[in-house]
């Protein structure tokens, strides 16, 4: 099988893909490789390079063949339409499509891609990772056209949300097939040690109630309203005199003006006073760490969001959740944590409830963690392929059951 990848960068829906394809080939039933349309991406004000990225990385050491046409997002668009691809880029397309049975394409953008003329005809499953299909250029009508053109057999959706806004945008309900995220519990889960050592990095102590830390994990983004995350950690920060605030995520730096503009907007008078707890990290690989460090996982995203991975991770290592309400966030966090209005004060007064009912949410985080297993996940993506692969090969339309 062949995954085709806008683009190596920051995001959720890249770590979620890269996990799955390590989950599948560790089952030894699957063949995958990767194709890239870029190579280096330039976007959240920071410059990611494919082979430096942590998926990247994971998927080559578990002996999946990774490749890339060599674009640069953020110096080319605008010059050379997405959609305008070369004759050397074709052929490369062409040549990682042929030997493969089924590709997957990871959101709806590859498809401007694949649906060009002249590549050879495989069955596509598209992977959605958001909420908010008609708010992503023309990435929607590539789907359409993909689907009206018969290449599209199944769209896997992860997220109930997901699924509702793409049968309301148009797309036929019966491609559509929620597989909710999961995550590695070997890896998140609440480790003392790991909790020590992050807060020691950062001089914060190691007692909740005396230095809680809150957590936002995301790249510095519109969709993720970082202006009202500011606004409640400003509001947060002036009464819990020994918190901490935690920014980590593409963006997320010292380098970022964009960013300092929104802490000076948001902190005001009050940012000297309160500048030395709040921590600016980019990105990191070691999330399992930052939240097992934290006590509240925080998302103030205002669109787009279907089911944060965010808030998964954090949980299973013990941070409570705080979320607005978008996506299935709502339902992700319900019996675990808070959902907020976009309102900073209500915001930071949700953070400081989340702390002080830390030790009474941990029963219900614990039971929960097989909801939100990788396991679970990987052997569902490992049906629905098996699937579309059994059709192919018996010469039916391919589709789950040959719909």
């Amino acid at each position: 099988m062949l995954s085709v990848y806008e683009g190596f960068f920051s995001g959720g829906a890249r770590i979620v893909h890269s996990d799955v394809l390590l989950g599948l080939v560790e089952g030894g039933q699957q063949w995958h490789r990767v194709l890239s349309l870029h190579g280096e991406v330039h976007r959240e004000a920071t410059t990611q390079r494919m082979e430096d990225d942590a998926c990247y990385r994971a998927l080559t050491a578990g002996g999946i063949e990774v490749t890339s046409l060599g674009r640069t997002a953020g110096l080319v668009d605008g010059t050379v339409a997405a959609s305008v691809f070369s004759g050397p880029e074709l052929a490369d397309t062409a040549r990682a499509m042929a030997g493969a049975d089924v590709i997957l394409s990871l959101k709806e953008q590859p498809l401007a891609l694949l649906n060009q003329a002249g590549l050879p005809r495989r069955p596509v499953v598209v992977c959605l990772h958001r909420s908010d299909p008609e708010n992503q250029g023309r990435a929607l009508d590539e789907l359409k056209a993909a689907i009206a053109d018969g290449t599209v057999v199944a769209c896997v959706c992860c997220a109930e949300s997901t699924r509702d806004a793409y049968e309301a945008a148009g797309i036929p309900g019966e491609l559509l097939h929620v597989i909710p995220n999961g995550v590695d519990l070997l890896r998140f889960r609440p480790d003392a040690a790991l909790r020590l050592a992050f807060r020691e990095s950062l001089g914060i102590p190691a007692t909740a109630p005396d230095a809680p830390v809150v957590v936002f994990a995301a790249r510095y983004a519109g969709m993720k309203n970082v202006p009202l995350f500011l606004r409640a950690a400003r509001a947060w920060l002036a009464r819990e005199g020994g918190g901490h605030v935690v920014m980590c995520g593409a963006g997320m730096t010292e380098d970022n003006p964009a960013l300092w503009a929104d802490i000076e907007v948001a902190f005001g008078a009050d940012r000297a006073a309160l500048r030395d707890r709040l921590h600016l990290l980019g990105v990191r690989h070691d999330m399992e760490t930052v939240y097992a460090g934290s006590d509240v996982v925080a998302l103030t995203s205002v669109s787009g969001e279907a089911a944060p991975l965010c808030l998964i991770e954090g949980m299973m290592c013990g941070a409570v959740p705080v979320t607005t309400d978008v996506g299935d966030s709502a339902s992700i966090v319900e019996g675990h944590g808070f959902v907020t209005p976009f309102d900073p004060d209500a915001i930071a007064f949700a953070w400081s409830a989340a702390v002080a009912d830390r030790e009474l949410f941990a029963p219900a985080l614990a039971a929960s963690r097989e909801r939100f297993s990788r396991t679970r996940m990987i052997a569902a993506y490992a049906d629905l392929l098996d699937h579309v692969v059994g059709d192919v090969r018996d010469g039916l339309r391919p589709g789950v059951g040959g719909q």
